[in-house]
């Protein structure tokens, strides 16, 4: 099922680049000092890029939201808003991360999945709707096949159209935390509980009424392991896009802001189809959930901030977006306004 995604995304990893970019920086911090973890940065964005002069154009957000069947059962019902009016308050800049999209020279867009509701036309709206929302995955898959792999392909169709070289990746939705959940459970093999976001506002009652239905879904589909057909399985359209635009960007070389438990569920689906998507990822965070510390344990990975925020996912990447334009800086710019010097190892020698 996965074989027709597989396409060319070359690992980052290069010796003689690394060294040099590594040295770049040693010769730099001569004169400026140590920069802790922002070197560590400068070196993957140096690798990703394939240059020593790492640079970053038109840098997007994009966030997929969808809903999910099987919060008919009671699953997500804590969430404060619909996710239709989630998708009005991004797109009218009611909520943080639109705002800090806007400040840091981000470009947001709100993509339809698989919104239950009929949304407004809006100029940042995407409308890629595969339908009014998933199945419950409790009594029956979540989706078809051959939706998941509709999905997909939108997703890759959104990257292809994308301008800029650094894209972040969210996705929104009541229910999407448990389908991700779901995902990452099946594909990791890792207890469900383990990825369920838990924070100490979480009522024993409800996360006990939650664990029933994610172990009924498990239940239906327990003999389901390819990574497309476990996502068909639990959902969602939302991880489904992300999965597709995922494997494109990796394909260009350009960076990937993974934010959330969704993004984390699209990555494990990527990373089965093309295991070197990851090279191309870093990762933040928009909550302190006890879920998302496992799923970014997955990738023995930690958010680039640590805030103690509980937003919406993709807040937390565009408030690290500041750090990801200063790494790439120590490689470019530290010398006199624009570094003269070589993009490739070999003319320095």
């Amino acid at each position: 099922m996965t074989n027709s995604y597989h396409n060319l995304i070359s690992p980052t990893g290069n010796a003689e680049l690394e060294l040099a970019l590594r040295e770049k920086l040693l010769l730099r911090s001569e004169t400026t000092g140590e920069l802790g973890e922002l070197e560590p940065l400068a070196v993957r964005l140096g690798l990703i890029q394939n240059t020593l002069k790492p640079r970053f154009s038109a840098p997007q957000v994009v966030v997929f939201a969808a809903d999910h069947g099987i919060a008919v059962d009671g699953i997500g019902v804590g969430d404060r808003h619909s996710t239709a009016q989630v998708v009005h308050s991004l797109l009218t800049s009611q909520m943080p991360l639109s705002v800090f999209a806007r400040i840091q020279g981000l470009e947001l867009s709100v993509v339809d999945a698989g919104v239950a509701e009929t949304l407004p036309r809006h100029g940042r709206l995407l409308s890629r709707k595969i339908a009014h929302g998933t199945r419950n995955s409790r009594v029956t898959a979540a989706m078809s096949l051959e939706q998941a792999h509709a999905a997909i392909r939108a997703g890759m169709e959104i990257g292809d159209s994308l301008p800029g070289n650094a894209v972040v990746c969210a996705g929104v939705g009541v229910g999407s935390a448990q389908a991700s959940a779901l995902v990452l459970s099946r594909l990791a093999n890792v207890p469900v509980r383990d990825f369920v976001l838990s924070g100490s506002s979480t009522k024993p009652a409800d996360l006990a009424t939650m664990m029933v239905v994610l172990q009924g879904s498990q239940g239906r589909h327990k003999d389901v392991v390819d990574p497309i057909e476990v996502l068909a399985a639990f959902g969602g359209f939302e991880i489904a896009m992300m999965v597709g635009l995922m494997m494109v960007a990796a394909g260009k070389r350009h960076l990937i802001m993974v934010d959330g438990l969704a993004a984390c569920a699209a990555l494990v689906v990527g990373s089965h189809i093309s295991p070197t998507v990851v090279d191309y990822c870093v990762f933040c965070r928009s909550n302190d959930h006890r879920g998302l510390d496992r799923a970014l344990g997955l990738f023995q990975a930690s958010a680039m901030l640590e805030l103690g925020m509980d937003s919406t996912d993709g807040t937390g990447a565009t408030l690290a977006w500041p750090l990801i334009r200063s790494a790439a800086a120590l490689l470019t710019e530290l010398a006199e306004g624009e570094d003269p010097g070589p993009s490739q190892p070999g003319a320095m020698n």
